[in-house]
């Protein structure tokens, strides 16, 4: 059985921090993780899902413009796991953050069920 299982969300005020996992297991990722690009996509009520951040198997990272400076993207191939660190965090960061895996080349992608991380006073 594939899973992404994340991990971390929760309320957090302006300007305060949270930290995301998404663990990895399963037979597809067993031994292959590495090989995997990983992404942080969110979707806030109403609104279409986008990419936040990506991570590459070779450990390449890509931002969307609105958490340049202040997300994080970071995997532990070892423990399958794909990290957020989210910084700064601003009320428009509230929404469901969802965990994406790709393997490039075969059409292969698994998506997680999601995390709430609410940013408010």
């Amino acid at each position: 059985q594939v899973q992404l299982v994340e991990s971390g969300g929760g309320l957090v005020q302006p300007g305060g921090s949270l930290r995301l996992s998404c663990a990895a297991s399963g037979s597809v990722f067993r031994g292959s993780f590495r090989l995997y690009a990983m992404a942080w996509y969110r979707q806030a009520p109403g609104k279409q899902r986008e990419l936040v951040a990506s991570i590459s198997s070779g450990g390449s990272t890509n931002y969307a413009d609105f958490v340049k400076g202040r997300f994080t993207i970071s995997r532990d191939n070892g423990k399958a796991t794909v990290y957020l660190q989210m910084d700064s965090q601003k009320p428009e960061d509230t929404a469901v953050y969802y965990c994406n895996a790709n393997r490039g080349g075969t059409g292969l992608t698994y998506w997680g069920q999601g995390t709430q991380v609410t940013v408010s006073s």
